[in-house]
């Protein structure tokens, strides 16, 4: 069941965020100056001590994520090439959005390129029904979460039995897909192994982020 998974996913972002925060926080005490006690999300004076520590922990935390970045991202392209399409046709016939199908003709008339893309080749399913017979597990999780404010889409040229009538000059969107390894893939996915191969970096990926951009916010509020 997909609500199993998506627990199983939660839990384990928590212990990859906790990790990363304490690693972080090391990285921080690291660079600390000799003799200095003060916070690292304290005000100081403009040129002192504090402020320059401050600093030189952005300048650090940058360094170190762009350097995981890189590499994490790398090797998620890497596991993402050992994949192929085996045409299961799930991609084609369940594509969820946030947003509603005015929003995004409004985003690409206002020159969102994914949006355009999108209502190029999605269109929404007008019965729920149909929506539950392609990928019931994931529409079960949504409802098991209390999850709402999601629409639903299909291609509406994709042939009964999964095909693409015009494979070689598909839309990016379709060409990039799967593009998050922490994504719900279902299990007839041929990307399902690269989904497995490539979790944890993602997890950690997210977590550098998330954490390394409150350092950022915080101090940049300081001033």
């Amino acid at each position: 069941m997909l609500t199993a998974e998506y627990e199983r996913l939660k839990s384990s972002y928590r212990e990859v965020f906790l990790d990363t925060a304490n690693e972080i926080r090391a990285v921080v005490e690291s660079v600390r100056p000799s003799d200095f006690e003060g916070d690292i999300f304290k005000s100081y004076e403009i040129g002192s001590v504090g402020f320059n520590w401050q600093q030189i922990v952005l300048s650090v935390l940058d360094i170190r994520y762009c350097g995981y970045k890189k590499s994490g991202l790398r090797q998620i392209q890497s596991f993402r090439d050992e994949c192929n399409c085996v045409g299961c046709g799930v991609c084609c016939n369940f594509a969820v959005s946030e947003f509603s199908p005015e929003e995004l003709k409004l985003k690409a008339e206002n020159g969102d390129n994914f949006a355009s893309q999108f209502i190029s080749v999605f269109v929404p399913y007008k019965d729920m029904n149909e929506v539950e017979k392609i990928y019931p597990e994931y529409v079960q999780m949504l409802k098991d979460n209390g999850e709402s404010g999601y629409y639903f889409y299909h291609c509406q040229k994709v042939t009964d039995d999964n095909k693409c009538p015009d494979y070689e000059n598909r839309p990016q969107i379709c060409r990039d897909f799967p593009d998050n390894p922490i994504a719900f893939l279902p299990k007839t996915c041929g990307f399902k192994d690269w989904k497995l191969k490539s979790e944890s970096v993602s997890l950690k990926l997210n977590a550098e982020a998330e954490i390394i951009n409150f350092y950022k916010e915080k101090i940049k509020e300081l001033y």
